[in-house]
């Protein structure tokens, strides 16, 4: 498809013309009254107070907008509470951080000062996520939750865990470092929480995951979740795991509310398509991925050259300016962010409506964690993928390995598909 083509397929498609008032469309209610899909809505009929959890704990949870469990929270709730270990797969966006979250704070005993739950997540950015989730769910009880990432200084992390630490939320290299050093004592942790646990039990991750275990209290309770589960799973489970309870809520991998389009361009002709799609779409914002940092920032700049308001993320920039850029788009400051796949894993900013694959990803794993960054809790969201000639086998096979259809973009996207009414 031509860039012209992509621009006369979408000239019925409707958006303000003035992008300074986009902040406007943010806006949610204090109770969000969007539509859901099926992914967080069919649920067994459970309520949180059937856990029979702490007063302080039911509080937290309502304040934050919690009405009822979704499917992965009423799954894992109950069993986590019984001390099993758990092998879960529910799909992104779908409540998993609540899902091991809730029991962790109804299992910390308060009168302990020491570290009892350890959660690992792969990413800096995720684990300040986490953390927050952590602190807003438990904020009348007294819990202390601490966050731990490489690309801070140990000092600070030192002085930290020489007061209280119930939950230490951290990426596995900083965690491992202080436990070396005698600074996180792990000895009384009972309970070892690892989201994405695909990409924790990758090589680049599995040994540290070891070692870390080792410094865990023996019987310890460990709950795995992920959107996907390589074999590599399988063979840590059966190592470590004690007859884990699994739970499987994937019967489909794509999510439900995410509609899933692509675009035939020339490389050249790209950066005129997303114009294009920019002036047509209504977006809150969105997220556009590239394969490379080089091509992040060149993007990031056409995009701002284009007159729109534009940040991007990347690995290889200082933490200190990743975390400022995270929280700003987080607090709508900027409507497009261009990021590598380090944004892929876990990341939920619920006003993202739209992705753009700029660049198409070269696996399926890649892809779906990438879609799934719209769409979140069940609402609904746009996946654009621009497809070059040498992206062709890629896209069927990856449509083939997920079992979806990533339709060929129409002449008028309906707003329906992508938009709160």
């Amino acid at each position: 498809m031509s860039a012209n083509g992509l621009a006369q397929q979408l000239q019925n498609t409707h958006i303000s013309s003035n992008d300074q008032d986009w902040k406007k469309s943010l806006a949610l209610p204090t109770r969000d009254t969007r539509p859901q899909t099926e992914d967080v809505t069919a649920t067994k009929g459970n309520d949180f107070e059937d856990y029979f959890l702490k007063r302080e704990l039911l509080m937290g949870i309502f304040e934050a907008g919690f009405e009822k469990p979704s499917p992965i929270q009423e799954e894992s709730i109950p069993i986590a509470l019984a001390g099993r270990d758990i092998l879960a797969r529910a799909k992104n966006g779908t409540g998993k951080t609540a899902a091991f979250i809730i029991p962790a704070l109804e299992k910390v005993n308060l009168t302990k000062s020491r570290i009892q739950t350890l959660i690992l997540v792969p990413t800096r950015e995720l684990a300040l996520q986490t953390s927050q989730v952590c602190r807003n769910l438990g904020k009348h009880m007294g819990v202390q939750v601490m966050v731990t990432t490489g690309g801070t200084t140990l000092k600070d992390d030192i002085l930290r865990l020489g007061q209280t630490v119930h939950i230490l939320v951290a990426t596995p290299g900083r965690v491992l470092d202080l436990a070396g050093k005698g600074v996180a004592d792990l000895s009384d942790c009972t309970m070892l929480i690892m989201d994405e646990a695909d990409k924790l039990l990758s090589p680049e991750f599995q040994p540290i995951i070891e070692q870390l275990i080792a410094f865990c209290k023996p019987g310890r309770q460990i709950l795995l979740y992920s959107a996907t589960f390589p074999m590599i799973v399988k063979s840590f489970k059966d190592k470590y795991l004690n007859k884990p309870y699994e739970i499987n809520l994937m019967d489909e991998l794509t999510l439900r509310g995410v509609t899933q389009y692509y675009a035939y361009v020339e490389e050249r002709q790209k950066v005129h398509c997303l114009n294009t799609l920019f002036s047509k779409l209504q977006i809150n914002q969105s997220i556009i991925f590239c394969n490379s940092t080089s091509r992040v920032e060149l993007l990031a700049k056409k995009i701002t050259e284009l007159g729109y308001s534009c940040f991007y993320i990347h690995a290889k920039m200082l933490q200190s300016h990743r975390n400022r850029v995270f929280h700003d788009f987080r607090n709508g400051k900027t409507r497009h962010l261009v990021c590598s796949d380090l944004l892929t894993r876990g990341i939920d900013i619920q006003a993202v409506n739209v992705v753009i694959d700029f660049d198409f990803p070269k696996n399926a794993e890649t892809y779906l964690h990438r879609i799934g960054r719209s769409g979140r809790f069940g609402h609904l969201g746009l996946a654009i993928n621009l497809i070059t000639y040498e992206d062709r086998f890629n896209l069927y096979r990856i449509e083939q390995e997920l079992g979806t259809e990533i339709a060929p973009i129409p002449p008028v996207i309906d707003k329906s598909l992508y938009v709160a009414p």
